[in-house]
């Protein structure tokens, strides 16, 4: 990934429509280099979720332009190369393993991100319903090992509707968004074992997909 750290470190620098132009091969060399890396992570992946086999990377990864039609940041391209490593790819629908390269900044998640209302009333009820299941998942030795406990980046500062403060999932219940991360530094990153690192952790993230996709589908 030393060609991806490499764009992408120059582009944060030089974010414009002209120096992206004079650059373009060397921004298809990078992308080249990071669909054989997304290639690469399907494959690993696969060896447990069969149904990843059939996407292409393409149908995984995010293209880099922005849109900043109601962004106050005119900046035209994302400073990232991004992937969804789902059944479906970036169409996926639910919990997501979600793959995020920047350099310093680089960074692997999964769950669900800012659930629309239904979803999360859906999920909410489950943990409630659920909780030594779901305490159960967070509480494993390998989710802990690698990604702590979840974001409380987007949680509610009152109480959720219908929950009152003694209940005792109250803390997971007002989060607005279930979400694991694991960051990576770019040693990792340059890694020739990187994809399989990956490819462990979201296998690790799984039950905690499957749980909130459950939720949603009232599937077990």
């Amino acid at each position: 990934m030393k060609k991806v750290l490499a764009f992408l470190t120059d582009l944060s620098q030089n974010n414009n429509r002209e120096w992206f132009a004079d650059n373009k091969p060397t921004f298809e060399d990078a992308k080249e280099e990071f669909e054989l890396f997304v290639a690469n992570t399907i494959t690993a992946v696969g060896k447990w979720d069969k149904d990843v086999l059939t996407l292409s990377p393409k149908d995984c990864i995010y293209r880099i332009y922005r849109d900043v039609r109601f962004s106050k940041d005119k900046t035209p391209y994302k400073i990232s190369f991004s992937a969804l490593i789902n059944p479906n790819g970036r169409k996926a629908k639910g919990a997501i393993n979600y793959l995020h390269i920047q350099p310093n900044a680089s960074f692997i998640a999964g769950g669900m991100y800012l659930p629309e209302s239904t979803n999360l009333k859906a999920i909410r009820q489950e943990i409630d319903y659920n909780l030594a299941d779901f305490e159960k998942i967070l509480h494993q030795k390998e989710f802990k090992s690698n990604f702590g406990t979840l974001s409380q980046e987007w949680k509610l500062k009152t109480l959720p509707k219908g929950y009152t403060a003694d209940n005792p999932a109250i803390e997971y219940l007002k989060l607005k968004g279930i979400v694991a991360t694991k960051n990576y530094l770019d040693a990792k990153v340059l890694a020739a074992n990187f994809s399989t690192e990956v490819a462990k952790a979201f296998k690790i993230l799984q039950p905690l997909n499957t749980f909130l996709d459950s939720a949603i589908t009232g599937e077990k």
